[in-house]
């Protein structure tokens, strides 16, 4: 068979159905092969970044490896910013780039280029993928192939790069004749189980033994490893509570009564407040980066021995020191802790935590007012049905939703997490809704709608149930307010010299449905937005100009003194932990 035609072939056999790209010269040999193919259809978005999220999304709903596509150039180089948001955020996902002919393509001598759009995307994207590689002789198709699918959902998911030249692409190819990766020493290593000690476990049972005050800080790992059911059962059981990062969003129900929320520099104030009072953490699948811990580490969770548990060993204590290290495999860490036995939880840790909760709910501020821009959120939460992908954009809209949306049912809640790529909203909720056939909601601000705005071609061309709501503030937000704190209020880039067109008017432009309304009349508005299937766009224009995320943590204060500040003494008694003093 042609070798375009195996490679589709090989997608087929591990029921891959859908590749996202967009056409050029270099793939159209493996674009004729999808086409031909019954089984997998290729989806033509308008932009290969597009191309790119909408494929991570499709990864991220079904947990199968998302396909992604282009031509050589630039058609390959627009890919890299959604490869780079696939690797940060450990979603599997395969880029299939077009390459020029091998007898075209410089190798080692010392030009710039031969081939026309000719460009070494293998080694480009090397530093954020899995594995990069350009096949250079047909015989290395298999064994190549093999290995990068397989790559994608080993171990750590991420994404991984295949660069096929048109020579190769069109070449008579027999499978059979070639060495296969799964004969291979390298596939014997790879695939040896991960999985917690005997002696681990046991060590885990002694410190929740010894715990008054458990906490599990659930994070994206939880839901890659497939783990969301049998972490949910453990800690009904035993009634453990919970906080989360922002990619743990959806990975534990809004539902569950122990469920404190978000954690970080944006979290929930009585998230925080559980994290820092709590004396026995479970870091489950989350990387504790800088926005988890705040700047200084030495006030982190200072009283909580760690339980930090991770398929990647090099993330373990590579940021907070722990006290126990478990490199394993989530799935088989949740499954081992079925076993343990847990006293319990003590009433008063519980009751404290709830306390903080009703004390400082996401919606309202420490003043006692209602924080509208929460409450648009809140509002939009409700109205979503129980199947819908929530695909956040990237700005202060990301964080009221991180604090404020409660994904509840089947409800999926997809973020740009270690990227934060502004545009990943609108070709997200594309790739999530023809992945799986359900309705998916974007929450976008002016600045992340406009970075991907041509998308909107794709949902009318083929009738995608995407509902878009745009919080419009008129400037870039998130940047303005760090310009407030720690630049004199200079708005150079977020204020200055920026626009917002008219989304109505480019909306119906596309022949979809829009309406405009203002943040004091949205209530209506986004409930008949919400209402069937149809595609369409609400574009809240907000009121405030300088709207702002509350409560935010300051550079190098304790993850529990967020701004706006409460008072002093009512933080010493709230507090469990002596507060910290600068």
């Amino acid at each position: 068979m042609k070798a375009s035609d195996y490679i589709v072939s090989y997608l087929d056999q591990h029921k891959i159905d859908k590749v996202f790209g967009y056409i050029g010269g270099a793939i159209a040999h493996l674009v004729d092969s999808i086409d031909k193919n019954q089984n997998i259809e290729m989806v033509n978005t308008v932009h290969e970044q597009g191309a790119g999220f909408a494929a991570e999304a499709y990864a991220r709903v079904t947990g199968k490896t998302g396909i992604m596509t282009a031509t050589s150039g630039p058609g390959a180089t627009n890919l890299v910013t959604s490869i780079g948001s696939c690797f940060f955020d450990s979603v599997p996902v395969l880029a299939i780039p077009g390459q020029v002919n091998t007898y075209e393509y410089k190798f080692e001598r010392p030009v710039r280029q031969i081939g026309f759009q000719e460009t070494d995307i293998a080694s480009i994207v090397k530093p954020i993928t899995k594995y990069s590689n350009l096949v250079t002789d047909i015989k290395n198709l298999r064994f190549e192939l093999e290995k990068s699918l397989y790559l994608t959902q080993h171990g750590r998911k991420g994404p991984v790069l295949l660069d096929i030249p048109m020579d190769i692409q069109r070449t008579d190819f027999n499978p059979e004749n070639e060495k296969s990766f799964f004969d291979s020493a390298e596939y014997a290593e790879l695939s040896k189980e991960i999985a917690p000690s005997q002696d681990e476990m046991q060590k885990v049972q002694e410190l929740l033994s010894q715990s008054k005050r458990p906490l599990v800080l659930v994070g994206g790992g939880v839901r890659l490893a497939d783990s969301c059911e049998e972490l949910e059962v453990f800690l009904k059981k035993n009634d453990i509570p919970v906080v989360h990062s922002l990619m743990g969003t959806d990975a534990i129900s809004y539902d569950y009564e122990n469920n404190f929320g978000l954690i970080g520099s944006y979290g929930n104030r009585y998230g925080n407040m559980a994290l820092a009072n709590a004396d026995l953490i479970f870091v489950l699948g989350s990387r504790l980066d800088t926005r988890q811990t705040g700047t200084d580490l030495k006030t982190f969770a200072r009283e909580a021995k760690i339980v930090h548990v991770d398929v990647d060993k090099h993330e373990l204590g590579a940021k907070i020191e722990c006290q126990l290290h478990i490199h394993s495999h989530l799935l088989h860490f949740i499954e081992a802790l079925g076993s343990i036995t847990c006293q319990s939880i003590n009433p008063e840790w519980i009751a404290k935590l709830n306390l903080y909760k009703e004390k400082f709910p996401s919606t309202v501020g420490i003043d006692g007012k209602v924080k509208i821009y929460n409450q648009i959120i809140s509002e939009i939460s409700a109205q979503c049905g129980p199947d819908d992908v929530i695909c956040v954009d990237v700005g202060q809209h990301q964080m009221w939703a991180a604090q404020s949306f409660g994904p509840k049912g089947k409800q999926r809640m997809l973020f740009s997490g270690g990227m934060g790529a502004m545009g990943f909203a609108l070709p997200a909720a594309i790739g999530a809704a023809i992945a799986t056939g359900q309705r998916a909601v974007v929450i976008s601000g002016d600045g992340g709608m406009q970075m991907n705005l041509q998308e909107l071609e794709i949902i009318k061309r083929r009738n995608l149930p995407v509902k878009v709501i745009v919080l419009n503030n008129s400037c870039l937000g998130m940047v303005r307010q760090f310009q407030e704190l720690y630049f004199d209020e200079n708005y150079a880039s977020t204020v200055k010299d920026y626009s917002v067109p008219d989304f109505k008017a480019i909306t119906e432009a596309y022949g979809i449905d829009a309406e405009t309304v203002s943040d004091q009349d949205r209530e209506s508005a986004i409930s008949n937005v919400l209402k069937g299937n149809k595609a369409a766009v609400l574009t809240v224009n907000l009121t405030e100009h300088f709207t702002s995320v509350e409560p935010k943590l300051i550079v190098n204060h304790p993850i529990e003194d967020m701004h706006p500040f409460i008072d002093r003494s009512e933080l010493e008694e709230l507090m469990i932990v002596k507060p910290f003093k600068k």
